[in-house]
């Protein structure tokens, strides 16, 4: 039983150890014995790692044989069986879907049960965001869909993030502007934010910012109102109050966009790290024009204010429609455990595939 484990120092550093976690031991009350059936990869799960230490990604899964914590776990989403279980209510063989670490099995702690969710109460994630400790008991679901799998895995976590992102700066009136800009326009965060800004008529213009080489495909997806490569940021219109959101985390390209637009730039929500290598320098952005956009805490405000049943019903509509639609261009390659991650994680953190490209590893 092995888990792929990251080098905290360098995360295009990868391991494969054994993992340490006893499965024979008989479960204390409270306790679930998952095994995990499949995972997601993808940029977004690099994202995790470039953000470990300052998001606390890292704290989810305590990697096996780490004496000197220099290597971490990156959490990813899947789905697991219970194969055993000393928690009232939760029977062997009932199918989870929630975020694991990259290894066979996750022993959940202190479980909390309710109807169509369980909370992991582990110790060690009590302080986390609440949204990763949850998880879904799928067969509770009355429109559960087994050949739904690896859509929902792959691209739910994402496209729940495009959802809080729309529904954020419609929430906010766009922050007073008339075009969004999005960065790293081919990721799938963002190809959800088109669907989003696309099917909303009260929404400014956009345009899809992305590579060279990406710019044929993402304009063949028809998503945004204009898209554009990274060469040509003259051409956009500086004229013009402008949000950015901003998926690559690019401190450079960033700090090009607000000398082109000035103030006309109104607001910019930095969201990912799909440049995670080009970050960490000052954009010369004023603070009071600039956040960091973090869906948990998105998620939670709605939960306060609609309840998880509301914020579900908003939500689940628009991912299972943009899910169906991303069937046309998503190109799943399946891997057979750990190992053959690690054989091709090093070219998911330098981005090396291509975007319409989802990794299922099956356990």
């Amino acid at each position: 039983m092995n888990e792929l484990q990251i080098l905290k120092s360098d995360i295009t550093q990868s391991r494969v150890v054994e993992s340490e976690l006893d499965v024979d031991t008989p479960l204390v009350s409270g306790e679930i014995l998952l095994k995990v059936d499949k995972f997601g990869f993808s940029a977004n799960n690099v994202t995790y790692a470039a953000a470990g230490d300052q998001l606390g990604y890292w704290q989810f899964f305590p990697a096996s044989n780490n004496e000197t914590e220099t290597w971490g776990i990156i959490p990813v989403w899947g789905f697991a069986d219970v194969v055993a279980s000393n928690a009232e209510g939760v029977d062997v063989g009932e199918r989870i879907f929630g975020y694991y670490p990259t290894n066979s099995y996750l022993k959940m702690q202190n479980v909390k049960v309710l109807e169509s969710r369980l909370v992991d109460g582990a110790e060690h994630r009590s302080k986390l965001p609440p949204g990763y400790n949850t998880y879904r008991r799928v067969e509770k679901e009355p429109d559960y869909d087994r050949n739904m799998d690896n859509m929902r895995m792959l691209l739910w976590p994402l496209y729940i993030t495009s959802f809080c992102l729309w529904d954020s700066l419609q929430h906010n009136s766009w922050h007073g502007a008339k075009q969004v800009i999005v960065i790293s326009a081919s990721s799938k965060t963002s190809i959800g934010l088109g669907y989003a800004l696309g099917a909303d008529t009260d929404a400014p213009a956009s345009i899809g910012l992305t590579s060279k080489g990406n710019q044929e495909w993402v304009a063949g997806l028809e998503l945004y109102d204009k898209t554009m490569n990274y060469n040509a940021l003259e051409e956009i219109d500086a004229s013009i109050p402008t949000v950015i959101v901003d998926m690559s985390g690019n401190s450079q390209l960033l700090a090009d966009i607000h000398a082109h637009l000035g103030q006309s730039l109104v607001h910019c929500l930095n969201v990912g790290l799909t440049h995670w290598s080009e970050g960490g320098k000052d954009t010369g952005i004023p603070e009071d024009r600039r956040e960091f956009f973090f869906a948990p805490s998105h998620i939670q405000m709605r939960i306060k204010e609609w309840g998880h049943e509301g914020f579900d019903s908003k939500s689940s509509q628009f991912i299972t429609d943009s899910c169906k639609r991303s069937a046309n261009w998503i190109k799943i390659e399946k891997l057979d455990g750990v190992e053959k991650l690690a054989d091709i994680y090093a070219d998911v953190c330098a981005g090396k595939l291509p975007p319409e490209k989802a990794l299922v590893i099956k356990l």
